[in-house]
């Protein structure tokens, strides 16, 4: 193919190598502009036995050290990072993933047991992205200025492995907070809670809601059109767009620390921490309550 003036890349294409591979072996084996086939396969071969190949867990040194690091509970990475700092040479070295790759051929139980995870590889969940998405920069002036209440953030706050959780719901103008229980972190008791914490509220007070894009959110269109509810959803990766509910959650954390099986805390102990934020003076509200500015309370000063 070189001879009939096809290109590096034309070639590792057709034999499904990169091309780079091509330019290595190009590299090792060229005389000038001439490539021979059967030459590169004798100096392959040469090099070779002039070195043979063994894997690097093999040296009883490099063994030792390996195994010296697991039997004191240092992770792989630990081990070979060490490795990296006091031994300039990369043949007397090995890699992360060669120790887990030698640990996973050896007898099982044998290594795992020194490892964090016992040797399990952590589960990728894949996120389907949420249907029918109106993006934040849809939403109206009134709820980015913040004018006027009954615009919604909404998150969730997770328990330990996943289980269980909190729906919250905060007003972005006057910070007031609404939280809910629920038991599964699925779309539908995720948006049976917002219709429920929602739901009694009159229109004046349930203007928009804005979530992030978690998979707990995909039901958004039943609940626009169980409630007539406008639902805007911030960019991917963005939570600074939706930073009132996110420094509530942060308030949040003060009385269920993470860890917290949120599965079993009581639907009264979560109204009692929804109510303890509600009525906590603000400075950002001039020292009003959230409670007094979402119901349009006067304060009267005393003279």
């Amino acid at each position: 193919m070189l001879e009939q003036g096809f290109s590096r890349a034309a070639v590792g294409r057709a034999l499904g190598r990169a091309k780079s591979t091509i330019t290595r072996e190009l590299a090792r084996n060229r005389r000038g502009w001439w490539y021979c086939p059967r030459q590169a396969q004798q100096r392959a071969e040469r090099r070779r036995r002039q070195r043979p190949w063994q894997r690097k867990m093999d040296c009883p040194a490099i063994a030792a050290q390996v195994k010296r690091g697991l039997r004191a509970y240092h992770s792989p990475d630990q081990i070979a990072g060490r490795m990296k700092r006091l031994i300039s040479d990369p043949e007397r070295r090995v890699s992360a993933r060669t120790i887990y790759r030698w640990i996973r051929q050896q007898p099982p139980g044998t290594w795992e047991r020194y490892l964090r995870r016992y040797g399990r590889r952590k589960r990728s969940r894949e996120s389907r992205p949420v249907a029918g998405v109106v993006e934040i920069a849809g939403r109206p002036a009134e709820a980015n200025e913040r004018r006027v209440v009954g615009h919604w953030e909404g998150d969730t706050l997770v328990g330990p492995r996943h289980e269980g959780g909190v729906v919250t719901l905060v007003d972005r103008k006057s910070r007031y907070l609404l939280m809910a229980r629920f038991q599964r972190r699925a779309a539908r008791p995720v948006r049976y809670k917002l219709q429920k914490l929602l739901g009694v509220l009159p229109p004046a007070q349930r203007r928009s809601a804005t979530f992030d894009r978690g998979h707990e959110f995909a039901e958004h269109l039943l609940l626009t059109a169980r409630l007539d509810l406008p639902v805007f959803f911030a960019a991917p990766y963005s939570p600074w767009q939706r930073g009132t509910c996110e420094h509530t959650n942060g308030l949040i954390r003060q009385f269920f620390p993470k860890g917290t099986p949120l599965k079993t805390v009581s639907p009264r102990r979560i109204a009692n921490v929804a109510q303890l934020l509600n009525h906590r003076p603000r400075k950002i509200l001039n020292y009003l309550t959230p409670s007094e500015v979402f119901h349009g309370q006067n304060v009267a000063i005393e003279a």
